[in-house]
């Protein structure tokens, strides 16, 4: 490995020699200079490494000397070296995107330590995270097989979270590939834990906070009539809880977090279903029941999310809400601009509800679209695409406009989606559902072993569509393929994000109540 270059500039270069020696006895190669306008010129003419720049010389200063090299070579690293603490100096140097800046006078081992820190920082950190996943990782083998409760699942996949993005940022890949596997294997043994116990959590509300539950005893508080605040509530469709993760720094920005949890979204984690229980506050089953106008099945032509708004206004009127509200859904980037120019209209609003659909849009589009399939092929790249969409999106619009007018914020999800890539092989008539991800209809075939069956849809309050329905779900990474030109379907939707089945990345999401800084 060739040595670093270091090109040193300053006006009394001659007395800096034992510092030289020091360097070059670490295994750095410096190069001296006693004036800007030299440094220039060996800088167009040589590679360098890296650039200690003294700030105060005769002729070409080192602020200026630091612009035009910034101009020349905007990526080369300098480290300014001044004996002014004069506020100005520092805010300009920094302006120009210095590497780190030191006061005179410096020792060898100051230099040396910037150095380090420049140039093996990412190395140090990829190091230690490899050191505490390797420490982890067997706690994390054997904890699996302790988790009981909803609780220690959700603990557990918070935390499974903030390794899998350490773990992304380095460079060798070797320790995220085990980490997947950790992943598939936990999928699993969480896909068997709500098998067991999710019926339950549906007969006798004994589990999680679930999605039909949320607005009454998380939302509808928050509308007490001394409370004179609008309160928005984003309902980001399809948002997962890492993707949470990454853009909530810029939400602090202009909000500070009250509170920030995770519910768990009901089968199937989609849209029609999981949506319409958070709006109406009630089951599947039951929407049909008492709405029936309102609810359309799966073998029913029409749009399924339409009736957001009165299954809203129905559900506050059974618990007493009578706060004004206004509800909005946001599919296209003029309505969302529409919306952040117009929202002090609602200042006398108790909720206004924005459904916001980009997310959603995003993981569809994956699907179907080659271009996003190269952005997003795996979830670092799911992240990274939601958050630079959401820097320059309407939805921060929104936002900031919101804390400018006082309005508090609760921000959440119907559900989360996961990347696929396990096929499996159903048949069935042409009724059945066309989610890859759950399957309703009278007709299925299919391996019970690989699948959650519910033969009988209402004992976890789902309509079934027909006399004999039932409904499976696909586990972990699994997606169903019909058994006609099943392998292009199959390579077709490998590698997709896809929502409806169970996996705790569709069914453990985030829910967050924010106030106004």
């Amino acid at each position: 490995m060739s040595p670093i270059k270091i090109l040193w500039v300053d006006d009394e270069i001659a007395l800096l020699k034992p510092h030289f020696l020091f360097l070059e006895g670490k295994g750095y190669q410096s190069t001296p200079c006693n004036n800007g306008q030299d440094a220039l010129l060996m800088i167009d003419d040589q590679s360098f490494d890296v650039v200690l720049l003294d700030e105060n010389m005769p002729g070409l200063g080192g602020l200026e000397t630091l612009n035009e090299i910034k101009l020349r070579s905007p990526e080369l690293p300098v480290i300014m070296i001044t004996k002014n603490e004069e506020e100005h100096i520092m805010e300009e140097a920094i302006g120009a995107k210095i590497s780190d800046y030191l006061i005179k006078p410096v020792n060898p081992n100051q230099i040396l330590l910037a150095l380090k820190k420049l140039f093996q920082h990412k190395n140090l950190i990829a190091e230690k995270t490899i050191v505490n996943y390797q420490q982890a990782f067997q706690h994390i083998s054997l904890s699996l097989n302790e988790l009981e409760t909803h609780g220690d699942w959700t603990e557990f996949y918070i935390k499974m979270l903030y390794w899998e993005m350490e773990l992304e940022g380095l460079e060798d890949l070797a320790m995220l590939e085990i980490f997947q596997d950790q992943m598939k294997e936990a999928n699993r043994l969480f896909s068997k834990f709500v098998e067991n116990h999710y019926p339950s959590w549906i007969k006798d509300n004994s589990g999680p906070l679930m999605s039909h539950r949320l607005l009454k005893e998380k939302v509808f508080p928050l509308l007490k009539p001394e409370n004179r605040k609008t309160t928005l509530m984003l309902v980001i469709d399809n948002l997962r809880y890492d993707q949470w993760k990454v853009i909530a720094p810029i939400m602090e920005n202009y909000y500070q977090k009250e509170e920030e949890m995770a519910y768990y979204s009901i089968l199937p984690t989609a849209t029609h279903y999981a949506r319409n229980a958070i709006f109406s506050g009630m089951m599947p089953l039951e929407m049909q029941k008492k709405h029936p106008d309102w609810w359309v099945n799966e073998n029913e032509e029409g749009g399924k999310n339409l009736n957001e708004a009165e299954f809203l206004k129905a559900h506050m009127q059974r618990n007493n809400i009578n706060s004004p509200l206004n509800y909005s859904k946001i599919t296209r980037l003029k309505a969302g601009k529409e919306l952040s120019q117009s929202l002090h209209n609602y200042q006398n609003d108790g909720l206004l509800v924005v459904v916001y659909n980009f997310v959603d849009m995003i993981s569809h589009a994956k699907t179907e679209m080659e271009m996003i399939k190269e952005l997003a092929p795996d979830n670092k790249a799911f992240r990274s695409l939601t958050l630079s969409w959401f820097k320059n999106s309407p939805l921060l619009e929104i936002i900031q406009q919101a804390q400018k007018l006082g309005f508090n914020l609760v921000v959440t999800t119907d559900h989360g989606t996961i990347n696929v890539d396990q096929a499996i092989e159903v048949k069935g008539t042409r009724d059945l559902s066309s989610n890859l991800r759950y399957k309703t209809g009278a007709s299925l075939s299919y391996d019970q072993k690989s699948v959650m069956e519910v033969t009988s849809p209402e004992e976890i309050k789902l309509p079934a569509p027909n006399l004999n329905s039932k409904f499976i779900f696909a586990r972990g990474q699994q997606y169903f393929v019909y058994q006609n030109h099943f392998n292009h379907y199959a390579n077709y939707y490998r590698n997709s994000f896809q929502h409806g089945g169970i996996s705790m990345e569709e069914m453990i999401i985030p829910f967050v109540v924010m106030r106004p800084r």
